[in-house]
């Protein structure tokens, strides 16, 4: 199957129905993973300053059709939201968003390209970004908890039993 998807049809005919619908899913699945990609990276683009001209100049399209595809902003949250993503943020300024969701009752339960799911909480949550080298049972002594694992790194959250700020 993968000489396939890299243009060696020989085999083709050697396929049963159920190998040519798995490559479909297969390439579906693909497609879908690097349109979201994408979609991310140009949100990540804008939140850094790049112009809608840049954009459409690296795609090959227009700015026009460029802010009309991935220009749409998500419904604002919902008052008393429980979960969101937080994000965009990089390598560099991670930490101090963390730091402030943590004071807010927020905590990381996962990680994603540029953001981190958060779930609110009714304490704050000091957060930490470390090497993943150490097993995870290596922090627990000091109270942290696995809030998720993005390799390579481990984020690791520790409840402050105190009231979250207000925002």
């Amino acid at each position: 199957m993968g000489a396939l998807i890299l243009g060696d049809y020989d085999d083709a005919g050697k396929l049963t129905e159920a190998d040519h619908l798995a490559l479909v899913r297969r390439a579906s699945a693909a497609e879908q993973a690097s349109q979201e990609l994408q979609r991310r990276t140009v949100t990540a683009a804008r939140s850094a300053g790049i112009s809608w001209a840049a954009l459409g100049r690296e795609l090959g399209m227009t700015r026009q059709a460029v802010q009309q595809r991935f220009g749409s902003r998500p419904d604002p949250e919902e008052p008393g939201l429980r979960e969101r993503w937080l994000g965009p943020v990089t390598a560099f300024n991670e930490m101090a968003e963390l730091e402030l969701a943590g004071r807010l009752g927020w905590r990381t339960v996962g990680a994603d390209i540029l953001r981190h799911r958060m779930l609110r909480t009714d304490t704050q949550w000091e957060h930490r970004r470390v090497l993943w080298p150490r097993p995870s049972s290596h922090y627990e002594t000091d109270g942290w908890q696995v809030g998720c694992r993005a390799f390579p790194w481990l984020y690791l959250v520790r409840d402050l039993h105190k009231p979250p700020e207000e925002e």
